[in-house]
């Protein structure tokens, strides 16, 4: 089957997915990495034992089980995964320096929802509960007919969730944004903000995206998980996994170009001029490279670029070690900002970072209570959302010591001191986000999913050009190492269909 060799493009979760789906058929893979390690986003930074720079959190075990699963692999034998009771710890100011409270989200539903009624009170409490409950029900309804299946359109939907269900499909909410949306559930505004920040975990605004991502609710609630040596880890075993039925990495190496002929893909081109063959190819690149044309301009067509009004969310990201005191930290933290509708418009609207940003801090040598695993000082990754407009706006060191001047602010006024040390922090922009992912702008998510037709807007794994597939974040199904992983297997799948293998 030499000649049905398929080459992939990045080692993102998609191409890792990707390749572990073909290799285990059978089929010639070589996957192609201008980066030293495999991941993609999942990158560490070399400090102290290695920090997470980009997820830091496992969720939707079942896609990466049967991931393994299918090439004869068990995921708990490919990582050690420890799962989490506290989701994340979160802290409000009142906007004068005060304490605004402070409320920690457990996995568990019934202990989730004590905790929001000593926090909030407990008319809250039955809020919360239809909250989970609508939740779980736009999961169900999507995880079969979306997440896992080709990209479909909106009539194409409503097909596979069946026409008997359209009680379920109205459920979607998909005209309602999420803030929106969460007024019905909460009252107290700081809840409010809570489950609102879901709609950034996919690069979007609260105030524009659907309802529909209240999903994210219920994922978490199955089960977030932490994997020992950094999510890095989880990517060094989807490649050995490939490996073992023969895929071949090229690590270091970047693709130049992507060849046709006759308007169909014949080969890639890599950085030292070397041809290699395929009959298809797999790219796990920024579906916005394409279009702007990083990939050659024969495949330019295959896909446009997200305009810059529609592109998800960047940030700015501090990584390094770093002493913290007076604010007693769990693995996950977020600070939100006092004026959370400010902060959207800053970016959405008017393309710069927020004066006063909500805050992530990812402190990587605690667990999900806050015990401490070392000594001196620890691994921390701290993030505040940016806007993505890394390739035409270079951040100054005045912008960046602005921005990190904002981020101490938040902080402090929620009682924390955090000093990173000197020689030990590395410091990313949108601009760097382009470097590492061109064609982007920085964007981490590929477009913003704001209204209801976005989703419907990605890219699906087929493009025009006979022999080219896409995978990735900024692809059907979405954003996310386990979406991005989904995307990896249904390219993979579009492949073996029109290879005629046997699965």
């Amino acid at each position: 089957m030499t000649e049905n060799r398929v080459v992939i493009v990045g080692a993102g979760a998609g191409g890792l997915s990707a390749a572990i789906t073909l290799s285990a058929c059978g089929v010639p893979v070589t996957v192609i990495e201008k980066a030293a390690e495999p991941g993609g986003k999942m990158r560490q930074v070399p400090f102290g034992a290695g920090i997470d720079a980009g997820p830091t959190v496992f969720t939707m075990r079942w896609v990466f089980e049967e991931l393994f699963g299918r090439a004869g692999w068990d995921l708990e034998s490919a990582v050690s995964l420890q799962q989490t009771t506290c989701l994340a710890r979160h802290a409000w100011s009142d906007g004068a320096g005060q304490d605004g409270g402070r409320f920690d989200l457990w996995a568990d539903p019934e202990q989730a929802a004590d905790a929001v009624g000593a926090f909030s009170g407990t008319a809250q409490v039955e809020g919360f509960q239809r909250f989970l409950k609508d939740a779980g029900r736009i999961h169900e309804t999507l995880r079969d007919s979306f997440m896992t299946a080709s990209r479909p359109g909106p009539f194409e939907l409503v097909r596979r969730v069946g026409f008997h269900r359209i009680s379920d499909m109205l459920a979607l909410r998909p005209f309602s944004t999420m803030w929106g949306a969460l007024g019905d559930y909460f009252q107290d505004q700081r809840l409010r903000q809570l489950f609102g920040r879901y709609a950034t975990y996919v690069g979007s605004s609260p105030y524009l995206a659907p309802a529909t991502l209240m999903l994210i609710a219920h994922v978490e609630c199955q089960g977030v998980w932490l994997v020992e040596g950094g999510m890095i880890a989880l990517a060094r075993a989807m490649r050995d996994c490939a490996a073992s039925h023969g895929a071949e990495f090229r690590l270091g190496e970047a693709v130049e170009r992507i060849e046709t002929s006759r308007e169909r893909v014949t080969a890639v081109i890599t950085d030292t001029g070397e041809r290699v063959a395929a009959k298809a190819v797999i790219t796990n690149a920024d579906v916005s490279a394409l279009g702007a044309g990083h990939l050659g301009d024969a495949v330019c067509r295959a896909a446009s670029p997200v305009s810059h009004r529609n592109r998800s969310l960047s940030a700015v990201t501090w990584a390094g070690l770093a002493n913290v005191e007076g604010f007693p930290l769990t693995r996950h933290n977020v600070f939100f900002s006092s004026d959370y509708e400010a902060e959207f418009s800053a970016i959405f609207g008017k393309s710069r970072i927020p004066d006063g940003p909500t805050v992530y801090i990812c402190a990587q040598d605690r667990d999900d209570l806050g015990n401490r695993t070392t000594e001196g000082p620890e691994r921390v990754l701290c993030l505040i959302n940016a806007p993505a407009i890394g390739d035409w706006h270079e951040f100054s060191v005045d912008e960046i010591s602005t921005a990190q001047s904002a981020m101490h602010r938040i902080l402090e006024d929620r009682g924390m001191a955090l000093n990173f040390e000197a020689e030990a922090c590395t410091v990313t922009t949108p601009t760097g986000f382009e470097a590492l992912f061109p064609g982007s702008g920085g964007a981490l998510y590929g477009q913003a999913s704001h209204g209801w037709t976005a989703s419907f807007q990605r890219g699906g794994a087929e493009t025009r050009i006979p022999g080219l597939y896409l995978a990735g974040g900024s692809v059907h199904p979405g954003a996310g190492v386990p979406m991005a992983t989904l995307s990896g297997r249904i390219a993979a799948e579009a492949v073996l269909a029109r290879l005629g293998a046997s699965r």
